[in-house]
């Protein structure tokens, strides 16, 4: 591509003495720079591009923009690179999202499950559609290949070079709406400031990433932002910051709230239902218990309803919802009457939400066996508080690891620590795969064990390396290890 061609068309002044010159790739990380590439320098957390442009160029890039002129450099000077990098990825793939209905989900939990119901009931009503999020990017039925610069890093909103790639695969397989999970990073690095949503969806606001944005008016500033790039919003007021964004917006908005959600009734551990009020009242049922799965399924109902697509079309998608990998997700079948659950709770929002749910459909005689840990390099505030948690709502607790990073374990553990309440059972086993065979050996018949983290990932990260790791597997065997014990 024209180097005028793509300046003009992420809209910016080609007026450069360079603009007949070819562009063969955009890069952001001088590392990665090819021949013929234009490089953006981008100031990073720990690094500065600009810093790199010498190292670009000797790669073989052949223009730079930067928010700096550096003498000597073929380049274009922009108020914010990191902008400019997305603006110049949308150019690069064509604008993807103008041939697309976009519906952004930001919030700190319920952002995966509420996407998937929408997704599921989307379909339901005859359109193609494209999922961006946590646990993977599809379109049609069909997963995508997509990875973050960062390879230890969860996928959610992909950066630049990916997302916009991804929004033109979804275009060329006839995809009509997007939904995408939009998370405070992606916002505070301009991952999506080319883009406009139909919809900009709000699920909670509960303290997480405050690493990054020191403290909780920051963060919601930042996923407040979402919403000055929408025709319309859709907010759930069970929380505090949900009402705090519908008395400050200036677009039309939905709310979903106790004011039109109604008759909410628990059904064990088949799942929920609820009735939602809106030009009507619509009975809804969903087969994933919480009432976390409420608020979700509110939110997914209220948007489609917002789109046009009819009630009846919403409620049956609900009904035959088949829940999300890792989201409350019931793992290890087996003969020892011992039930086993996957869960992404990684918030002490999420892990309070996850323990009352279970303790609203357990028997009085089942134990609520959990094991969880913390993140490293990650928020340390929270580390105490889901201490005190699961103390008060799990009946034994089991801390351990979950991707210490370049952090100690015990470090973290001895954090965690802080908040348990010694005269309530626990235990501390810091090798995770140890952990869980512990917890397994230990669960009892009816027991109900509660692996709470790491849900759909598939990996342990360690320093800087990420190692396989399947929850999944070592749960199953550590089940038909204690199987073939007991048959002895």
């Amino acid at each position: 591509m024209l180097l005028r061609e793509l300046l003009t068309s992420a809209g910016y002044c080609a007026d450069v003495t360079e603009n007949n010159m070819e562009i063969s790739g955009i890069a952001s990380d001088s590392r990665r720079v090819k021949p013929g590439d234009l490089f953006v320098a981008i100031k990073g957390l720990s690094e500065d591009g600009f810093l790199h442009i010498g190292e670009a160029l000797s790669r073989g890039a052949v223009f730079v923009v930067g928010e700096r002129r550096a003498m000597g450099v073929p380049m274009l000077v922009v108020e914010d690179a990191r902008a400019a990098l997305a603006r110049l990825f949308d150019a690069w793939y064509a604008h993807p999202a103008r041939d697309l209905t976009l519906i952004g989900i930001t919030g700190t939990n319920g952002k995966t499950s509420t996407a998937a119901m929408l997704v599921s009931v989307l379909e339901a009503a005859g359109h193609k559609c494209g999922m961006i999020g946590t646990v993977s990017a599809t379109c049609c039925g069909q997963a995508l290949a997509a990875e973050n610069a960062d390879k230890l890093a969860n996928l959610t909103t992909p950066d630049p070079g990916e997302l916009y790639r991804l929004l033109a695969e979804m275009r060329g397989m006839g995809a009509s709406f997007v939904v995408m999970e939009v998370t405070s990073h992606a916002l505070f690095f301009k991952k999506t400031a080319p883009l406009w949503f139909a919809r900009a969806v709000f699920t909670n606001l509960t303290p997480d990433h405050l690493d990054l944005h020191g403290d909780m008016m920051t963060y919601y500033l930042e996923k407040r932002k979402l919403f000055t790039q929408c025709d319309k919003g859709v907010i759930s007021l069970f929380g505090p910051y949900g009402q705090q964004l519908a008395d400050s917006l200036e677009v039309p908005f939905f709310t979903v709230g106790r004011g039109n959600v109604r008759s909410v009734l628990a059904n064990g551990d088949s799942g929920v239902s609820f009735s939602l009020e809106e030009d009507g009242l619509l009975d809804i049922f969903v087969p994933v218990p919480g009432d976390f799965s409420v608020e979700n399924a509110a939110l997914a109902a209220m948007t489609a309803l917002s789109l046009g697509i009819d009630g009846e079309t919403v409620k049956k998608a609900l009904a035959a919802f088949g829940g999300v990998r890792g989201r409350m997700e019931r793992v290890g079948e087996n003969a020892l009457g011992i039930s086993v659950f996957l869960d992404y709770a990684h918030t002490p929002d999420a892990l309070e939400k996850l323990l009352l749910t279970v303790r609203r459909f357990r028997r009085a005689d089942q134990r609520i066996i959990l094991l969880f840990g913390c993140g490293g390099n990650r928020d340390r505030t929270k580390r105490r508080k889901m201490g005190r948690i699961a103390s008060r709502l799990a009946d034994l607790t089991i801390i351990t690891s979950d991707n210490a990073r370049s952090e100690d374990p015990n470090a973290i553990i001895a954090d965690i620590l802080k908040g348990i309440d010694k005269e309530k059972p626990y235990k501390i086993i810091a090798d995770r795969r140890e952990a869980i065979a512990f917890a397994v050996d230990t669960a009892e018949c009816g027991d109900i064990l509660l692996l709470a983290g790491k849900g759909h990932e598939e990996y342990e990260i360690r320093g800087r390396t990420r190692l396989p790791f399947s929850e999944r597997e070592i749960v199953a065997a550590c089940m038909a290890k204690k199987q073939g014990e007991q048959s002895l």
